[in-house]
Formats: structure tokens, sequence, C-alpha cells
């Protein structure tokens, strides 16, 4: 090791710009490790610590389309799948849509003669559900406000669906800031936004009022910036399915006593309910490994390249340094330096020289790394308390280490056989 820091203190230039260059290719791949190891422990935290141990979907439903098809019958659902399975807890059917939104500022424009220009309603997705059928499952925390008010969903009312409307609805953070409203406040809401300004009046008059009950922090399971909370049933009246023959929901959320027998359960509700899908934590995991893969996939050929580059960049300089040591060398093996020690040498000098570039790729992945986190963070607005893209876990940085290892074992095979190979006579005759 004393000759291959000599050989490198020899050339600083030379030396610095190649550890650089390996620095630079090693911290590219750590960085994209770190992303993908933040998303997949991100994402595992909060499906353990979400109370979800089962989720119910209709048939033929796979985590890699785009929407749910509806499940039918979802309020009964609520009572028939616990008393299929002693296990379950909590079975709470949730429908998922999309929404459009006006405030009372809108309103007023639209009943005046003009509406300013860029006013409009805004889209938002939306969820309905039976707010004291969620025992045990983690809700959206309520920042402000005292949160829905009515037992069960009265206007479900035993599958008739003509109880009492609560015109009640939570808004998260973000939808209430770009709706200019707080607690106690009204909001219009509607499956579909007006033909324009002129069609404003008309839109109001076919949309559905509700009092603002509560702001809320944001959602793990529908990770959007703009979301509304309401009761099941009144979602149901307003994007359709709210008859007792449809009673539509997307899906149905279950809390298990032992969440250690989930495997059991899956197979159990399968059985009896031949018409819906169960999937379990792993499933739902899985899923989302498998969208990290994708880009995971992607960013490790760029990070190939990258290593590609820097391996064969120090490979050049490496010859180089033997073609400038060949008489040193040649006089090593004349006092009786076996060729495999004078190959161990070059080798020395390539994880040397990589070992100073994990030293520079470390920081600059550490610190690009969070540059990142804080850029989508503050990007993508909505995302739960504690999620983070990054993780700098000892799998990370050991994955960095050994490609170092890896950068300076190939790029030390062409030099190492160069050296082993000088001649010896003509190498010290050479003026």
């Amino acid at each position: 090791m004393p000759y291959a820091w000599d050989s490198l203190r020899r050339r600083p230039g030379r030396s610095a710009l190649t550890a650089l260059g390996v620095g630079l290719a090693v911290g590219l791949v750590v960085l994209l490790l770190a992303l993908s190891a933040g998303v997949q422990t991100s994402a595992s935290s909060l499906a353990g610590a979400s109370g979800v141990d089962l989720l119910v979907a209709s048939a033929n439903t796979s985590f890699y389309q785009n929407t749910f098809p509806p499940v039918p019958q979802a309020h009964s659902l609520a009572v028939r799948i616990p008393a299929a399975d002693p296990n379950v807890a909590t079975a709470s059917p949730w429908l998922v849509s999309d929404l459009v939104f006006g405030n009372a500022s809108l309103w007023a424009a639209a009943n005046r003669t003009s509406v300013p220009a860029g006013w409009g309603p805004t889209g938002s997705g939306s969820v309905g559900w039976i707010p004291d059928e969620n025992a045990g499952i983690e809700t959206p925390e309520v920042y402000n406000g005292s949160g829905f008010t009515a037992p069960a969903d009265p206007h479900y009312a035993n599958g008739s669906f003509q109880g009492p409307r609560t015109a009640e609805v939570e808004l998260d953070q973000g939808l209430a800031g770009v709706l200019g409203v707080s607690v106690g406040g009204t909001v219009w809401a509607a499956a579909s936004p007006p033909t324009g300004p002129a069609g404003l009046g008309s839109w109001f008059a076919n949309a559905t009022g509700f009092r603002v009950v509560a702001i809320t922090g944001p959602f793990w399971l529908v990770p959007s910036a703009l979301l509304a909370f309401l009761y099941l049933s009144e979602l149901q009246t307003i994007v359709g399915g709210a008859t007792p023959s449809t009673d539509f929901g997307s899906l149905i959320l279950v809390h298990l006593v032992d969440p250690t027998l989930a495997a059991q359960d899956q197979t159990r509700l399968a059985a009896a309910f031949p018409g819906l899908t169960v999937f379990t934590l792993s499933d739902i995991l899985g899923a989302v490994q498998h969208v990290v893969d994708l880009y995971r996939t992607f960013g490790e050929l760029i990070g190939v390249i990258g290593l590609v580059v820097a391996a064969l960049f120090t490979t050049t300089v490496l010859q180089m340094s033997v073609d400038d040591r060949s008489r040193e060398l040649a006089l090593l093996r004349a006092l009786g330096h076996t060729r495999a020690r004078v190959a161990a040498l070059v080798v020395e000098e390539a994880i040397l020289l990589s070992a100073l570039g994990l030293v520079v790729g470390l920081p600059v992945a550490y610190v690009g790394a969070v540059g990142i986190n804080a850029f989508l963070l503050r990007l993508l607005t909505g995302l739960p308390s504690g999620f983070s893209f990054v993780s700098f876990n000892a799998g990370v940085v050991l994955s960095g280490v050994a490609l170092v290892i890896l950068i300076g074992l190939v790029a030390a095979i062409a030099p190492a056989v160069r050296a082993m190979g000088l001649p010896v006579a003509e190498e010290l005759r050479a003026p």
C-alpha cells in the first residue's frame, strides 16, 4: 500500500481527476439505490402502521390498473365479512371517486353578470366511507373542527337511501387552501365540471351543498394534495350507485384481530365471497415494489453506463501509470519480486484510487439525496407525515463500497497484465 500511495502522490492532478470520476459514478448509483430504498421503506412503514391487514376489491382486480371496478352491496359487506370470518375486527367499505368543488365566492360570482377570468370549480379526489366503521384503521388526522357528527351512515337508512343527509364534508389542508374555506364554510360538489363560465349557474343549481366540519392532514392511502371525505351514501348519491340494488363501493378495508393469520383469512374470505378479490398487506407492498423496481431498473441502466465509463477511465490512468513506472517495476522484478507481487501493486493502486472515489462519492450522493428529497416533498404536497424518498441504510452504503471494489478490480486487470509482462532486461537497459 505505501507504494500505491507514493504513485498517487507523484501524480496528484491525474489521481484527483480519476478519483473524482469514480466518485461521481459511484455517487450516482448510490443516490439511485437510496431513492428506491427510501420509497420502499416509507411505503412499508406506512402500510404496516395503517391497521389495514386485508384489502377486498371486485373480482379480477389488479393493483397495476388505474381504477378499481365497483364493488356492489358495499354497506352490507361491512356486516357480512365479519360474520364470515371471526378474525375480522373491522370491515370498512370505501368509495374513491373524483368530484368537482365550488366555493361561496364562485357561487356569488355565478349569480352576478360575469365571472372573473380563471375562476372555476376545483377537481379533487374524494373518499366516501362510514366514519364509525374504521376502528383500528389509521385515518387522516383532524387538524381543525369536530369532524363527522352523525353515527353510522344515516342517509343509507338500511338500504333505502331515503334517510336524512348530513351534508357534512371533511377537507384536507390542500383542498381547503385551494377553495379558501375553513371549518363552518360551505362548498358545492358535483361529479362533472360545468361546460364553461356561462354554465356555472346551472352547475351550482344541480350541485350538492356541504358544510365543512373538519380540516384534516394528508392521507396515506390516497396520497393527493386535494382530498375530500364524505359519508359513503352521500358520495354514492352524487356519482351514482345509491340504490338498494347497486350500493357501489371501491374497496373494503379489513382490520384483523390477529394480523399474523392474514393469509388464512385471505383464503377464508376468498372462498366465502367468490365475486371478490382479497389482498394481503404483502400483496399491496408487492405492487409498490413492482413500481419501484421499474424505476430502479431504469436508474440502474444509467448507473451501469456511469460505472463502465469510470472503470475505463481508471483503466486508462492505471495503464499510463504502469508505463510511467515501467523501469521501477522491472527493477522490482530484478530484485526478486514475483509477477504476482508486481500485479498486486497495480491492484492496490486501483483499489486505493477507487477508495478515494468513494470518499468523494458518498458525500455527493448524500447531499444530492437530501436535496432531491426536499425538492420532491415540496413538489408533491399531500404526502403523509414521515414519508421520505431516500434512505441511507447499511445496504445502500455497502453497495457503494462493493461498487468501488468492483471498479478497482476490473480497472486493474489490463494494467496488471501489462505490468506482469514487462520485459525486465529491456526496461533496465533502456536509457
